[in-house]
């Protein structure tokens, strides 16, 4: 039997999808770089339902504006009903492609009104954010990859290799753009792409990037359901706005510090870090009276610390 052609897996692949994990809903975006992965997606996506692609120019490379209107263009003859470039402005906050991400983002969700967006990021990408989770030792949290369904945002792709992607854009006859930062050995991302998966690859005999997809499933399992756990002690406590180190220090550890990475979240808290979610349980378990823990910003623009107080954790805000 002749084994299905790469437009046909993602139609199929996007379709079960949405009736997996959207049914009901009658429109969607898909965010649209011109990429091979983005552009066999917004195929896929439009083939299904009716399709608006949003493009974000970040206007950080010669002619992005022309690439942009190419994507819109190709976008429309792939039959969304509705193609947008959407331009912005990227800052300098966290490096640069972390500032890209965050405008990107951030433009996405203005754009979109009340519908999902599809991203289309692969398996190849979710192997490699398990890497980069493993290098920096940010916890399982990390190493747990992106999630299928993250609402607003939906990755249909998570469980299709990238060369399904690229055989689709050639199948369709599609012009896809090659981002040059891609091949830029600068990215970390982009050496563990070219260089390190290939090496475990050759090393480990194959199967690297799907037994790194496993694994982040499996942790993403675990995490939820002790995440459940911590969510409940958290609502059994007699105060949200302050935690008796009591009722912290009687915890498993991986209870406790999803229990204080809630809390700290509930105060307005954002972006934590691994680092800092240990050094705020610290104040539970390992207290000689020592300070503070910066925990980042309020939406006032103050720094926002964790402290211990009269036997509790309590937070409190100084100007930046």
């Amino acid at each position: 039997m002749d084994r299905p052609s790469a437009v046909a897996t993602l139609r199929a692949t996007v379709a079960g999808f949405a009736t997996d994990f959207l049914p009901g809903v009658t429109s969607w975006c898909v965010a649209l770089s011109g990429g091979p992965d983005s552009l066999a997606l917004t195929a896929a996506a439009a083939a299904a339902l009716p399709t608006t692609a949003l493009i974000v120019d970040h206007g950080l490379q010669a002619g992005s504006d022309e690439i942009a209107e190419v994507a819109r263009r190709q976008a429309h003859d792939l039959g969304c009903v509705d193609a947008r470039v959407l331009r912005v402005t990227v800052g300098a906050s966290g490096g640069p492609e972390a500032a890209a991400r965050t405008a990107r983002y951030a433009a996405l969700g203005a754009a979109r009104g009340v519908a999902p967006v599809l991203l289309a990021h692969t398996l190849d990408d979710q192997a490699e954010t398990v890497l980069l989770g493993l290098g920096r030792g940010s916890g399982a949290r990390s190493i747990a990859g992106m999630r299928a369904c993250d609402p607003p945002w939906y990755r249909p792709l998570l469980g299709v290799r990238r060369g399904i992607t690229h055989d689709a854009c050639a199948e369709l006859a599609l012009t896809a753009w090659d981002d040059p930062h891609n091949h830029d050995a600068r990215f970390t991302r982009v050496r563990l792409r070219t260089e390190v998966l290939p090496l475990l690859e050759d090393v480990l005999g194959g199967g690297v990037a799907e037994a790194l997809a496993r694994t982040a499933a499996a942790l993403r399992e675990d995490t939820d359901a002790l995440d459940g756990v911590a969510e409940t002690v958290l609502g059994d406590t007699e105060s949200t706005e302050t935690v008796a180190v009591t009722a912290l220090a009687e915890l498993p550890t991986a209870v406790r510090r999803r229990v204080i990475r809630r809390w700290l979240l509930g105060g307005g808290a954002a972006n934590l870090t691994d680092k800092q979610i240990r050094a705020v349980d610290a104040l539970v378990t390992a207290w000689h009276g020592q300070g503070g823990v910066a925990v980042g910003s309020d939406l006032r623009q103050q720094r926002l610390f964790a402290a211990r107080r009269d036997g509790r954790l309590t937070m409190y805000t100084q100007p930046v």
